[in-house]
């Protein structure tokens, strides 16, 4: 999430000008029962008003409202900051928004709520983003060795490379993505697959290795030549090759982030 997502992949926001208005969608019945479960001193009228406002938030994130849907967020985290759904949701909106802080904070509450990992790769790039590379580093230890899928793995193994890139490890970062199998050619990739071949053509060309960037870039163009801004890196590094590596992006879309997911 995200995977301008480490990210090396830029974010593409919608600010869902100009979309026809839509029904919210309904909550999945285990997250409204814990909405009103959280909120059991209140009224019945207000539990039920609660479950409607997480309703309009998530469907102002789908529409890529994130700023409204942060606002529905934090109004619910106030109430019912205990529901871990409440938290995801905050935290992404956040996220999407570069809100780096608040965004470590919700998801952080949401991680230990919920004990699920589908959300640290979120959490370690907004950590990357304010600098605590040693918790970007824990957090990397802790899911690396969960029961998390191959995705959500392969987003945050790209941030963990980020972060050592970032302090001047580019060898440590290089190592850490192709230890994994990062560089593997493969036939019919996913675009877990083209996102590693970005990070690490990016990764390399800040390390100066211009030839092995330049494979690695031509390979995402040959299966998606309008993959993120790689016919860019490609036009760059092919018009005389030596010039300045640029920092990772982070912020990307391709972490899973179904707003209205709850706990399992």
């Amino acid at each position: 999430m995200r995977v301008d997502e480490s990210r090396a992949t830029p974010r593409r926001l919608n600010d869902g000008a100009s979309r026809p208005a839509v029904r919210a969608p309904s909550l999945p019945a285990d997250v409204a029962s814990e909405i009103r479960r959280a909120a059991d001193a209140a009224t019945a009228r207000h539990r039920e008003a609660l479950v409607a406002r997480m309703e309009k938030a998530v469907a102002a994130y789908e529409r890529g409202r994130y700023p409204e849907a942060l606002r529905y967020g934090n109004e619910l985290v106030r109430e019912v900051g205990t529901v871990p759904a409440v938290r995801r949701l905050a935290g992404f909106a956040a996220y999407r928004q570069g809100r780096w802080r608040d965004a470590a904070r919700h998801l952080e509450a949401y991680a230990k709520l919920s004990g699920e990992p589908d959300a640290l790769a979120a959490l370690m790039d907004a950590l990357r983003a304010l600098g605590r590379h040693s918790k970007v580093t824990a957090a990397w230890a802790e899911l690396r060795h969960s029961a998390a899928d191959a995705d959500v793995l392969a987003e945050a193994r790209i941030v963990a490379a980020g972060s050592l890139a970032d302090r001047g490890r580019l060898p440590e970062a290089i190592e850490l993505l192709a230890s994994a199998g990062a560089a593997r050619s493969l036939r019919n990739p996913s675009e877990r697959h083209l996102r590693q071949w970005y990070a690490l053509a990016d990764l390399f060309e800040r390390a100066g290795d211009l030839p092995r960037a330049r494979e690695l870039f031509g390979r995402v163009a040959r299966v998606d030549p309008e993959a993120y801004d790689v016919a860019e890196r490609l036009d760059a590094l092919g018009a005389g090759g030596a010039r300045r590596p640029r920092r990772a992006r982070r912020g990307p879309s391709q972490i899973a982030d179904k707003p209205h997911q709850g706990a399992k």
